[in-house]
């Protein structure tokens, strides 16, 4: 865990930074406000960070890699909900904001890369921005309307319909993720998405 500022790649960090589609309309004096609240940390491959059911959150900004949101019932079973790349974020806000356990848990799928800051130091700057505040609650609404989505295109889509979907929407994504990853995502087995493509049905 490193500072941003004592980081040594901090340069190309803030060039991610300013990617980020949560960030990337910082004026000048809200990047100073905001940088030394952050630190930068690499998770390896499968590592959890936040856990399901537990009240210390964060807010992540994807600097490398890919991150997975995920729910778990008391027998173990796994869903995905979604996945998280680079300049993309995922947060624990809406739990945070109604005073409640996390709802699901955030992965790392493959080495992950991301700048944090606890929610309570999120939230209290965008209290301090409204703009800012405004365009963020905007994405975590989009995000909870992704989820939804994919959640209905389970029940409504066939085993070809779900894949050209997610295809469709996640190019460049499609082809990062490992395969299990990217089936059970789908509700699929692995091998159930490997015969599909076998015959030309995706």
């Amino acid at each position: 865990m490193t500072q941003l500022a004592l980081h040594l790649q901090s340069k190309i960090i803030r060039l991610q930074l300013r990617q980020n589609l949560v960030l990337k309309n910082l004026n000048v004096a809200q990047w100073h406000e905001f940088e030394p609240l952050l630190e930068i940390i690499d998770y390896a491959k499968g590592e959890t960070l936040e856990l399901q059911g537990t009240h210390a959150m964060e807010q992540y900004f994807v600097l490398d890699g890919i991150l997975k949101r995920t729910v778990s019932n008391a027998q173990g079973k796994e869903m995905i909900l979604r996945f998280a790349a680079e300049s993309d974020i995922d947060t624990s806000y809406a739990a945070w904001r109604l005073k409640m356990p996390m709802p699901y848990s955030i992965r790392a799928v493959t080495k992950v890369r991301a700048a944090k800051l606890s929610m309570l130091q999120w939230a209290a700057f965008l209290e301090r921005h409204a703009k800012i505040k405004a365009e963020f609650e905007l994405e975590v609404m989009k995000l909870m309307s992704e989820v939804m989505a994919h959640t209905i295109t389970l029940h409504l889509l066939n085993a070809p319909g779900r894949v050209q979907r997610f295809m469709r929407k996640h190019t460049a994504l499609a082809e990062r993720l490992p395969k299990k990853e990217l089936a059970s995502y789908l509700n699929l087995s692995p091998e159930t998405l490997s015969r599909l493509k076998r015959r030309g049905k995706i």
